[in-house]
């Protein structure tokens, strides 16, 4: 069977004949390439003040006090205050469906369904990629993610007091984060006057373009992302940096059990650089490699320190397998899988 002529983006009779079961319905397709990014569903979200995005008035002084002697004045006092602007960026997928192919059987509806769910599937792991990565002085047209906001050990630097160094020194790093989502500290954001979350756009049939630039007619979709992030109150978000994964595998050198910087250890501090961890949701991110050691020390720990916590349930009965059976916490704040988190971060320096 013939294909389509070799277009970047485009379905092919090829693409459509593995989406289809032998009966002639749409297949169940099994995303190989989907990830785990269980932060996405604890993103607080806030419209901005900004058409481009959030601007932060931010207290960075507090009046003098005087300790006034009779007879003698009070120098007057004002409090110190800098503003923080946080901008958006635009993520955006289209999708071009040759008509003929997505009417082959039938099913129309079911194949652009089918389609669309690897489009929510890469619109979200770009969207993590770019809130825990994402550096704007690179890409501008993105958003500031939290690795550049913290990402020196320079104590010249504010949010360096929250950077803990898990004294990993080789090339597979990786970090674990406590973000405390709340209106006041941490917030995803969209411009002023637009709408919340990912819009999807079905634009029906139009002219589509081969290499050639000879038109067919095609099933076109647009989704649509517009998101930032506002850090309000950076002391509500630590980083546990240059943990050494060989180490955490292991459970030697830098994370041997009696290691000053074993991730247990540091997960404790974490916690305790936050000034108020009941200002908002608490939720520690890492990747798999990480979530999966704390499971296992879950297995032979008090149960009031780290633990798995029933999560779904039914007819009283838990749901049988690991993910859907309880949610792994550290002291009562849930700890989340996140596999665009990388496992070959830069050693973090001052």
């Amino acid at each position: 069977m013939a294909t389509l002529p070799s277009k970047a983006g485009a379905v092919t009779l090829t693409d459509f004949a593995k989406s289809i079961d032998p009966d002639g319905t749409v297949a169940t397709v099994i995303n190989l390439l989907s990830q785990e990014n269980g932060a996405l569903n604890d993103v607080l979200w806030k419209e901005g003040n900004l058409p481009t995005g959030h601007q932060t008035t931010v207290l960075t002084g507090l009046p003098t006090s005087t300790w006034r002697k009779m007879y003698k004045g009070t120098q007057p006092s004002k409090s110190t205050r800098s503003q923080i602007t946080d901008t958006c960026g635009i993520l955006e997928q289209r999708s071009e469906i040759d008509r003929d192919v997505a009417e082959l059987n039938g099913n129309t509806a079911a194949f652009r369904m089918s389609e669309a769910d690897s489009h929510v599937e890469a619109l979200t792991q770009d969207f993590l990629e770019a809130l825990f990565y994402n550096d704007t002085d690179v890409n501008p047209e993105r958003f500031m993610g939290l690795t550049p906001r913290y990402n020196t050990l320079n104590t010249a630097v504010g949010t360096s007091a929250n950077v803990i160094d898990a004294g990993g020194t080789g090339s597979d790093n990786t970090s674990l984060w406590l973000v405390v989502w709340g209106e006041n500290t941490i917030t995803g954001i969209y411009p002023k006057g637009s709408q919340a979350g990912l819009s999807h756009e079905d634009l029906g049939q139009i002219d589509a373009f081969d290499t050639e630039g000879l038109r067919y007619r095609a099933y076109a979709d647009l989704w649509k992302w517009k998101c930032g992030l506002s850090v309000r109150d950076w002391r509500y978000a630590v980083r546990i940096a240059n943990i050494d994964v060989s180490d955490l595998i292991g459970q030697t050198g830098t994370q041997a059990i009696t290691a000053a910087t074993h991730i247990h250890k540091l997960m404790v501090d974490a916690m305790a650089r936050i000034p108020n961890i009941g200002k908002g949701r608490p939720v520690f991110y890492g990747h798999r490699v990480i979530t999966t050691a704390l499971a296992k020390a879950a297995l032979d720990r008090s149960q009031n320190v780290l633990s798995i916590e029933n999560a779904l349930q039914q007819n009283g009965q838990v749901s049988p397998g690991f993910a859907g059976a309880g949610t792994l916490k550290y002291l009562g704040v849930p700890v989340r899988t996140v596999d665009r988190l990388l496992r070959t971060e830069a050693r973090v320096i001052a």
